[in-house]
């Protein structure tokens, strides 16, 4: 499912980084002293927009990764199948989790990363451009991401790899009420540390390759 994730990525995440700055301004959240809340929603935003793009993509990774057999299907024999038996619809599975996940996790990464860097330097004197600045801040960002995260992962799962023949789960809302009724609440951070072990080193490198690309197209930093 690599093809299908590169994808997800080059729609989802460009959106989703691209397009918080401008959104902070719509939000006025690029003020001094701007409250941890409009930086929040403006994350958030940014995030929902990219998850509507990178739904199809996500729902075709998805789909992939727990197919069975030696030979796992190609991206286009999966999207065939899936357009046949589930129609336009079958691409958009789970996106009112999806877009609810994004949101937390795009608020809380763009928030956090955007206050963390303000701590950062206010404790140590390190510029805003620092390399270091910028890699502490990220690390921060990545781990209160999988706190949030974690839940609506576990959620769009469930949801993504209902079999056609038989609905689990009729929305995001039912599958989480019967998740935390059946299972327990605790079970939404089941896997926590390996999530972790995958955010931390993603947000890392991606808000740090994002702020130098920045620095290097003459733009200020975040």
């Amino acid at each position: 499912g690599v093809n299908a994730a590169w994808l997800r990525e080059a729609s989802y995440t460009s959106l989703r980084l691209g397009l918080y700055e401008p959104v902070k301004v719509l939000f006025g959240a690029n003020e001094a002293g701007a409250p941890f809340y409009k930086k929040f929603l403006a994350g958030s935003a940014a995030g929902a927009i990219g998850s509507v793009a990178g739904n199809p993509f996500d729902v075709l990774k998805t789909k992939m990764m727990a197919a069975s057999g030696s030979t796992p299907p190609s991206m286009m024999v999966t999207a065939k199948e899936l357009l046949a038996k589930q129609g336009i619809a079958g691409f958009y599975r789970g996106i009112d989790s999806n877009i609810l996940r994004a949101m937390v996790l795009n608020g809380t990464k763009m928030a956090c990363y955007d206050q963390a860097k303000g701590v950062v330097v206010d404790m140590t004197g390190w510029s805003k451009k620092s390399l270091l600045t910028q890699f502490c801040s990220a690390v921060a960002a990545g781990f209160f991401m999988t706190c949030t995260v974690s839940p609506f992962d576990m959620v769009r799962t469930r949801l993504m790899n209902q079999p056609s023949d038989a609905k689990l789960y009729s929305n995001a809302f039912d599958c989480a009420v019967k998740i935390a009724t059946q299972e327990g609440p605790l079970t939404f951070w089941r896997g926590f540390m390996p999530i972790w072990s995958r955010f931390a080193p993603t947000t890392t490198l991606q808000l740090v390759i994002f702020e130098q690309l920045r620095t290097i197209m003459g733009m200020k930093s975040l």
